[in-house]
């Protein structure tokens, strides 16, 4: 089945088998719909690297199919990549007025808020792209103006769900769209892509409600200066804190770049209610009593250029943490982040803090905005999809979602658990999974795209590893021979002074291998001292540093 057929095409170039750079892509015949455009950040093994995106290289070579990119709401797993992308592909963004916001912020910093097709949507909005038209419903999650998306094909229904919870008692009034989805389920749906990051949780998700009463209840016990981190988009629990505070008669201030941004997009927007007295710049808090502040600030997930980290460290010129602070962690550990948490607490402790960390369900700090088992079973059942793709997860994740949506009615064999890139092609009704379009991972350096790949970062792994060896070599032009002796220098491979022997050793291997030669050639020279000097460091050290020789002819 080729993409130039009149069929229903339905892939991911992020977010499958994996949790972060979301996005999705939904195509029919010469119409293509891409869902969503985040980023992750990158771990230890990628060094130097800032994020990853999706590759895009599909979209590239199909540019002028692309209607539009859609975006369910304003995480940074869905959200980071939008500047990149536009950098390669300027295509209309359609968005909620939140999700609007925070991305024009992303825009500003990369100077393309100008040059960019923004559109305002909401879940009553009707998007018609020739052979696909978009409609959306409301969802709940941990971030106001969420969407899923429904897109209306000649085949029939695809519904996005976007990330999503059940909550009935939502803290923003920002409820999910039970009646509406229920509707679309009742009209009949093709396939369902659905989230699976809590598929591994048993029962239904806490509300957000129940956290604004742990808050309130340790703002009240606290005796001196309050420090509360938080995931800076959840904007329904920086209004919990703000009434919390306002409980407890504190004024607020805000410390993180993030945070300052996201606030200040939620009050300018009207998702935000804070008091024009209340706020106080971090820089005038040791004016105030101890007892009548709350710093709110980023860092929760053990970020070392966070603000808690550099607080943890006393490395934040305008404030330090002194015994008897509460410092309230309103966030769980994302997997993985768990080490860099841990070591704040310590420092945290160390500096004489009163600590509120660990499980969300022993401190009452934190509700995930990702569905668990039942919330899962409730939007399947709603949709009553006759195909499923479960995304935004781990393998596991995702296998164990497929077995909650037979478990409530969708027909084994009819559950597909992609890896980027696979397509799933339905036709007639019936759908297939036997192609693949490219995808894969883009490398962001320092703003640079897709400049580092595989032989860089295998470089930067030897440096780091074993380190760098500089010959430098002085010969004849003429006919090749040493003028002086080789001028060794090691970076991160040993300490030359108490090494001296070895790097001796190192200089008449050098020689034996020029005086070896008998004309002037650079490149063999290179090579044949990289080869002879590299031997003899792995059979005295059994270390393979990056050797640079440097030839300098007169």
């Amino acid at each position: 089945m080729s993409m130039n057929e009149n069929a229903l095409s339905i892939f991911a170039l992020g977010g499958i088998s994996e949790i972060g750079k979301n996005m999705y892509v939904v195509q029919y015949a010469d119409d293509l719909v891409i869902i969503d455009c985040g980023a992750k950040f990158a771990d230890k093994n990628l060094l130097g690297i800032d994020l990853i995106i999706p590759d895009i290289s599909y979209l590239q070579e199909n540019k002028d199919k692309i209607k539009a990119l859609v975006v369910t709401h304003g995480h940074e797993d869905h959200i980071g990549g939008i500047p990149f992308f536009l950098k390669k592909l300027n295509v209309p963004i359609y968005a909620t007025r939140f999700t609007l916001g925070l991305i024009e912020i992303k825009l500003k910093e990369h100077k393309l808020l100008r040059e960019t097709e923004l559109i305002e949507i909401n879940s009553d909005s009707h998007l018609d792209f020739g052979e696909i038209v978009v409609s959306f419903f409301k969802t709940s999650h941990s971030i106001p103006d969420c969407l899923g998306i429904v897109l209306h094909t000649p085949e029939g229904k695809v519904v996005h769900t976007g990330d999503f919870k059940f909550d009935l008692t939502p803290v923003n009034n920002q409820y999910s769209d039970i009646h509406k989805m229920a509707k679309i389920g009742s009209q009949g749906v093709l396939a369902l892509i659905s989230e699976s990051t809590n598929a591994e949780r048993p029962g239904s998700t806490p509300s957000e409600q129940l956290v604004g009463e742990h808050i309130e209840e340790a703002f009240m016990k606290a005796k001196r200066r309050i420090f509360i981190s938080t995931f800076a988009s959840n904007v329904s629990r920086i209004q919990q804190i703000v009434d919390a505070a306002i409980k407890a008669n504190r004024r607020l201030a805000l410390l993180g770049r993030s945070m300052v941004n996201v606030v200040s997009v939620a009050m300018e927007r009207g998702y935000l209610n804070v008091p024009n007295w209340m706020l106080v710049d971090v820089r005038d808090v040791s004016k105030l009593p101890p007892e009548k502040v709350v710093i709110l600030c980023t860092g929760s997930q053990g970020e070392p250029l966070a603000a808690l980290s550099r607080l943890s460290s006393g490395n934040n010129r305008d404030i330090k943490i002194i015994p008897e602070d509460t410092v309230i962690f309103a966030a769980s550990p994302i997997p993985g982040n768990e080490k860099g948490v841990s070591s704040i607490v310590d420092n945290l402790f160390q500096l004489g803090a009163n600590v509120i960390y660990g499980s969300s369900t022993i401190t009452g700090m934190h509700v995930s905005g990702h569905g668990y088992q039942e919330d899962l079973k409730l939007m399947l059942t709603l949709m009553k999809p006759k195909y499923f793709i479960p995304v935004h997860g781990e393998y596991r994740m995702l296998h164990l979602h497929r077995l909650l949506a037979e478990s409530v009615g969708v027909e084994k064999g009819n559950t597909f658990i992609l890896k980027n890139g696979e397509v799933v092609d339905i036709k007639n009704a019936l759908a297939r999974q036997t192609r693949k379009v490219p995808a894969g991972d883009t490398y962001v350096d320092n703003m640079e795209i897709g400049e580092v790949g595989e032989i860089v970062l295998r470089d930067r792994r030897q440096l780091s590893e074993d380190g760098m060896v500089v010959i430098v070599i002085t010969i004849n032009k003429i006919d090749g021979t040493l003028v002086s002796e080789p001028d060794t220098t090691s970076r991160g491979f040993v300490y030359a002074k108490r090494s001296r022997e070895l790097i001796d050793n190192m200089n008449e291997v050098t020689k034996a291998t020029v005086n070896n030669f008998n004309e002037v050639n650079i490149i063999g020279m290179k090579r044949a001292i990289k080869k002879s000097v590299g031997q003899f460091i792995f059979e005295q050290t059994k270390r393979k540093p990056m050797i640079l020789p440097i030839i300098i002819e007169i």
